[in-house]
């Protein structure tokens, strides 16, 4: 049974909702992606920039296929999800092979100082395009600052997004383009990039997907700072060749490594200075 609208938590559409609470999407999820290599590159990126031991925040965790390795490396993890069962399978992963992982149920739009404190992190991830299933500019914006707040002065955030243009490319895709474009500007509760599509038995699944200007803009007025900017190719399993080359079109997305300053930076960015 649905849900009314009003129950629902910040940032969670419908569809997002059903397919964080499905039992069955959880105890398949591995099975579903087993064959599939979108997960390398991402792992690559990731224990490159999380070369010193310490503590990682798996911002939207699923059954932990990113976080996992990075713990065997000798990181420690916290794992964060809306979906139980999938942290329920994380907590299993973890006492199987006695990992320094720990799971906190939580929505991503509601992680206040009590959930996790400030300056209590060293890293930070947000990966398979997690950012943009949270609906609203203002909610995506929220996720981001709280990110930074967490973090320690230093600390690198690394995030996966699909990417806006991208669409052109598909059957259809200009159209869609258009109509999204023209569409947002007439709708108060439609951002530009929102998409509704079936996914794996859910029919309104919710993704928002990104121009590069509107995510370097959600980075930087939450005081991060763009350290590494990756664009992807069609597969996503590798990045884009010529990147120089009309990327802003030609990439599937992008993997974004963002770094909060030092500290006294942090005051100057906080004060306007």
């Amino acid at each position: 049974m649905q849900i009314p609208h009003w129950q629902l938590p910040p940032g969670v559409s419908h569809g997002t909702w059903e397919y964080t609470q499905r039992e069955s999407i959880a105890e398949d999820y591995d099975d579903y992606f087993a064959f599939n290599s979108l997960f390398d590159f991402d792992e690559q990126v990731l224990a490159e920039e999380f070369a010193t031991p310490g503590l990682i925040a798996d911002l939207g965790c699923g059954t932990g296929r990113a976080l996992v390795p990075l713990v065997r490396a000798g990181h420690r993890g916290l794992a964060v999800d809306l979906s139980l069962p999938m942290l329920q399978i994380v907590e299993q992963k973890a006492a199987e092979a006695d990992l320094d992982i720990e799971c906190l149920h939580a929505n991503l739009v509601e992680l206040t100082p009590d959930l996790i404190p400030d300056q209590s992190i060293d890293y930070a991830m947000c990966m398979f395009s997690t950012l943009g299933m949270i609906h609203g500019h203002a909610n995506r914006q929220q996720m981001v600052s709280s990110t930074l707040r967490m973090l320690r002065p230093g600390g690198k955030f690394v995030l996966h997004v699909h990417n806006f243009w991208f669409n052109l490319r598909d059957p259809g895709g200009p159209w869609w383009v258009v109509r999204n474009l023209v569409e947002a500007s007439l709708k108060r509760d439609l951002d530009a990039g929102d998409r509704y599509f079936p996914y794996r038995g859910v029919p309104d699944m919710f993704l928002h997907v990104f121009r590069a200007s509107e995510l370097r803009r959600l980075l930087t007025r939450a005081g991060f700072q763009v350290r590494r900017w990756v664009p992807l190719e069609v597969t996503r399993r590798h990045p884009l060749k010529y990147p120089w080359l009309f990327s802003t079109l030609r990439a599937n997305g992008w993997i974004v490594v963002a770094q909060k300053p030092h500290a006294q930076l942090v005051a100057d960015i906080a004060e306007g200075r």
